[in-house]
C-alpha cells in the first residue's frame, strides 16, 4: 500500500501504532478482569488514533490521489473524526471508573445516537457513490466531510457538554468521599483530574486554533499539523497513564447523582429501584454543603448525639479502623448517615474525613510523646491509629498540627 514516509507522516505513525497497542492492552485487561472502564478508555484511544489519521495519511500522500486514487477515496468516505462519540465515551469512562456499580443502561445508548447517525450516513454515501452510481454524487470528491464546518461545530459543542458533565461528576465524587470515607485521600483518583485536564487542553487548543482563523490568521495544512502533533502527545499521555492507573475500585460509592438532576442524560429513573444510588448518600452531599441557618431548628443538634459520636471516637476508638465509613459509624450508633453527617459537620465543624483523621493525628501525637514508644517507628504508630498510607498520614498531620511528626518524636 502506498505510503510516503517523511518526518511528518512517520512521526504521527509512531503515535498511531503505540495508541493501537495500548488500546489492545486495555481491551485485553477489560476482558480478563471484567473492568468496563478499560473498555471505554480503549475505545477512546481508538478514536484518538483515527483522529490523527487525516494528517498522518495526508502527509503520506493519500489526499493527493496521484499515486493512489483509492487512497484518496478512502480518506473521503471513511469517517475518522468522531468528536460526537468522544464526549459520551469520556463521560462513560469517568462514571465506570469512579462508580464500580455503574452499568450501561438502555437509555445510555441515546448519548451515542448522533455519532452513530453520522457513521450510518457516511455508509449510505459510500454505498451510493462507490457501489450503486460508481461516481461522485453525495460526495463532491474535493473535500473531506469530516472537516465540514457544521460537523466540526456540533462535534466540539457536544464534547464541551460532556467534558463539563464529567468534571461535575468528578467534583461531586470528591465532595462525596470526604463526607462518607475516613480514607478519602487514597481514593481521590487524581488520575481522573489529570485526565480531564488533558481533555480540556485538547478542547481549548482546538478553540484557540478556530479563533485564530476567525481573526484572519492564515493557518494552512502544514501549520495545522502541529495541532495534531499536540493532540498525539495528549492521547499518548492518556494511553500510558490511563493504562498505569487502570486499578480496581473496590468501594461502591453509588455516585450516579446525575439521575436526580439530569435523568434524560444518564438514563436514570425516579425510583431507587432503577438506580443503585442511595437517597441518604445523596442527601449527605447536599446537606453537608449547606450551612445551617443560625437559630433554626435544623441547626440544633441534641447533646446526647454529640456525646454518642464523641464516645465512639474517644472511648471506643473507632477511628482505628482504616476503612471506617460514615455508614459504618451510623450503623454502630443506630442512626442514618444523613443525620450523622449533619451532627459531625455542624457540631465539630468538619467533614467526616477530617473529623476521623484529626482523632488519628491526636493519637499519633500522644504516642510519639510517650517514652515507652521510642522503639517504634512513626509509621507503625500511624498505621495503628488507622492511617493506611504514608502520604495520607503526612498530609493529615501537617494539616492539623502544622508541623512535622518527627518534631514530636522522643528519641
Amino acid at each position: 500500500m502506498y505510503f510516503d514516509f517523511n518526518w511528518r507522516s512517520s512521526l504521527l505513525l509512531i503515535f498511531f501504532f503505540h495508541g493501537l497497542v495500548y488500546a489492545f492492552l486495555l481491551f485485553r485487561k477489560a476482558y480478563q478482569q471484567d473492568r468496563p472502564s478499560d473498555n471505554w478508555l480503549g475505545l477512546l484511544l481508538l478514536m484518538g488514533i483515527l483522529y490523527i489519521c487525516p494528517w498522518m495519511l495526508g502527509y503520506a500522500g493519500w489526499y493527493w490521489g496521484t499515486e493512489c486514487l483509492e487512497c484518496r477515496n478512502f480518506m473521503f468516505y471513511v469517517p475518522m473524526n468522531h468528536t460526537l462519540l468522544m464526549g459520551p465515551v469520556i463521560f462513560m469512562y469517568i462514571r465506570s471508573l469512579l462508580n464500580p456499580s455503574f452499568t450501561f443502561r438502555k437509555l445510555d445508548r441515546w448519548h451515542f445516537v448522533p455519532g452513530i447517525v453520522y457513521i450510518i450516513w457516511t455508509i449510505i454515501v459510500a454505498v451510493t457513490d462507490r457501489l450503486i452510481l460508481k461516481r461522485y454524487y453525495l460526495m463532491d470528491g474535493q473535500n473531506d466531510p469530516d472537516f465540514d464546518t457544521w460537523y466540526q461545530a456540533i462535534g466540539f459543542f457536544s464534547l464541551l457538554i460532556y467534558l463539563v458533565l464529567s468534571l461535575r461528576y468528578y467534583l461531586m465524587y470528591r465532595a462525596f468521599i470526604v463526607q462518607e470515607l475516613s480514607f478519602a485521600d487514597t481514593v481521590q483518583f487524581k488520575w481522573v483530574r489529570n485526565f480531564l485536564i488533558a481533555c480540556f487542553i485538547y478542547f481549548f487548543s482546538t478553540i484557540f486554533l478556530d479563533i485564530l482563523r476567525l481573526a484572519g490568521v492564515n493557518i494552512g495544512y502544514q501549520d495545522t499539523w502541529w495541532y495534531y502533533l499536540l493532540f498525539a502527545f495528549i492521547f499518548y499521555y492518556i494511553a500510558i497513564t490511563g493504562y498505569a492507573h487502570s486499578i480496581e475500585q473496590k468501594k461502591k460509592f453509588e455516585l450516579d447523582f446525575l439521575r436526580y438532576q439530569m435523568p434524560f442524560l444518564i438514563g436514570g429513573g425516579s425510583g431507587p429501584q432503577e438506580s443503585p444510588i442511595e437517597d441518604a448518600a445523596f442527601e449527605v452531599m447536599l446537606d453537608a454543603a449547606t450551612p445551617a441557618v443560625e437559630g433554626s431548628s435544623e441547626s440544633f443538634i441534641p447533646p446526647e448525639w454529640i456525646k454518642k459520636v464523641t464516645q465512639a471516637m474517644v472511648s471506643e476508638k473507632m477511628y482505628r479502623n482504616p476503612e471506617l465509613t460514615l455508614t459504618d459509624l451510623a450503623n454502630h450508633l443506630g442512626t442514618n448517615p444523613s443525620l450523622l453527617s449533619k451532627i459531625i459537620n455542624r457540631s465539630f465543624g468538619k467533614n467526616f474525613n477530617d473529623y476521623v483523621n484529626q482523632h488519628r493525628v491526636l493519637e499519633v501525637k500522644e504516642n510519639l510523646a510517650n517514652p515507652n514508644n521510642a522503639h517504634l517507628t512513626i509509621m507503625s504508630l500511624a498505621y495503628d491509629a488507622g492511617f493506611n498510607s504514608k502520604a495520607t498520614f503526612n498530609r493529615a498531620f501537617k494539616k492539623f498540627t502544622g508541623d512535622n511528626p518527627k518534631r514530636y518524636q522522643i528519641k
